[in-house]
């Protein structure tokens, strides 16, 4: 499976409302947290959407929208929502049946979760779990919604990979190919990427400033010793990019400070600087890829189009996945709402058990699913 295979994924599926590898600061969930409306919507199986899941859907879709496009205008903005809003209620239903998924098949993401949490709890510079446990609850948000937001998440993306992405294979044939049909597309001027990390010295006293040197450097040394940068960059750096594992991106020359220019255009793929002391802190920067100028090399840029068959084949296939899962399961939709995937299901006949049959019912035909008002099966 490509490394790239999750930013891209999430990004490009928008299987929405609510999946996103990177977990909110803490001061966005009490902010966009509406009033909760608990008029049930829609059922899927035993599980129960509310308006208020598909009103918090909508304003995380506009959140996201107006962070995707800065410049837009609010018509814009309107127009790329209202693009969106015909799935909201389709994404909601798909992540109920994944995380049901996940867990029928017994999977166990609990030390994930821990992980996870650790993560928020380093991002926000809380000093320990207890601690964020305390800010979430000020925050308005039930510490233990806000775990079992985190832990549907990851069940999400583990059903998603071992499902899905599992089983989507790109031959060397097929990469060959793509790079022969698209050379155009790899004729570049000079480039890197690059990852940061970065140690914030802003606000800090003086006396602070020696140990936070110590910690930048402390941390490039892990990277000399083999540590995976992108993970101590979402751990440890103070930057923006942390979530990202420190991604900065592809520059070119002439988009940097020169003296960061010189530095980073005479290193090569997976080298790294020296810590460098700036303004606001002390700055580390790894070079992901270093392109030479002109038709870039088929190995130079193979990852890259694993990366884009991947993705192109990804939604397809996780559509089709997800159409099994409600062909096998109970989803009951309220009138004057819509699923934009629907799939047609056949009538069901209740007739008495017989020993025989009593334990054979299929999932769609759940006893003690209270029907919603005017509402079909698979509406």
């Amino acid at each position: 499976m490509p490394k790239e295979q999750s930013k891209i994924m999430w990004k490009s599926l928008c299987i929405c409302a609510g999946i996103t590898l990177a977990i909110p600061a803490l001061s966005s969930w009490a902010q966009t947290k509406p009033v909760v409306v608990e008029e049930v919507i829609a059922r899927v199986n035993n599980d129960a959407i509310t308006r208020g899941d598909l009103e918090r859907a909508r304003t995380q879709m506009r959140q996201e929208a107006q962070q995707d496009c800065p410049k837009c205008t609010p018509a814009e903005i309107n127009e790329k929502v209202a693009e969106e809003d015909k799935n909201v209620l389709r994404d909601l239903i798909d992540n109920s049946l994944l995380v049901q998924q996940g867990k029928d098949s017994g999977v166990s993401v609990d030390a994930d979760v821990i992980k996870r949490l650790d993560e928020v709890r380093i991002q926000n510079n809380i000093p320990s779990m207890e601690e964020l446990e305390a800010q979430i609850d000020k925050s308005g948000i039930s510490f233990e919604d806000f775990k079992n937001n985190i832990k549907n998440q990851i069940l999400q993306q583990e059903v998603i990979r071992h499902e899905v992405g599992s089983k989507i294979i790109m031959s060397h044939e097929e990469v060959q190919k793509y790079y022969d049909d698209h050379k155009d597309e790899f004729v570049r001027p000079e480039q890197v990427t690059l990852r940061e990390i970065f140690v914030s010295t802003e606000g800090k006293p003086d006396p602070e400033i020696p140990a936070l040197e110590k910690k930048a450097n402390d941390l490039l040394q892990r990277v000399k010793n083999g540590e995976d940068f992108g993970e101590l960059a979402k751990h440890f750096s103070d930057g923006s990019t942390a979530k990202q594992g420190g991604d900065l991106g592809k520059f070119e020359r002439g988009q940097l400070a020169p003296n960061i220019e010189e530095i980073v255009f005479g290193l090569q793929r997976l080298q790294t600087t020296s810590v460098i002391p700036t303004k606001t802190g002390f700055l580390i920067l790894q070079v992901g890829e270093h392109y030479a100028a002109g038709q870039q090399p088929e190995d130079k840029v193979d990852t890259e189009i694993q990366d884009r068959l991947y993705n192109d084949k990804l939604r397809p296939a996780l559509r089709a996945y997800l159409e099994t899962l409600r062909q096998d399961s109970y989803v009951e939709v309220k009138p004057g709402y819509t699923d934009s995937a629907a799939v047609a299901s056949s009538s069901i006949d209740e007739v008495p058990p017989t020993p025989d049959e009593s334990d054979k019912k299929k999932r769609n035909n759940q006893p003690g699913l209270p029907s919603l008002p005017g509402g079909k099966p698979g509406e």
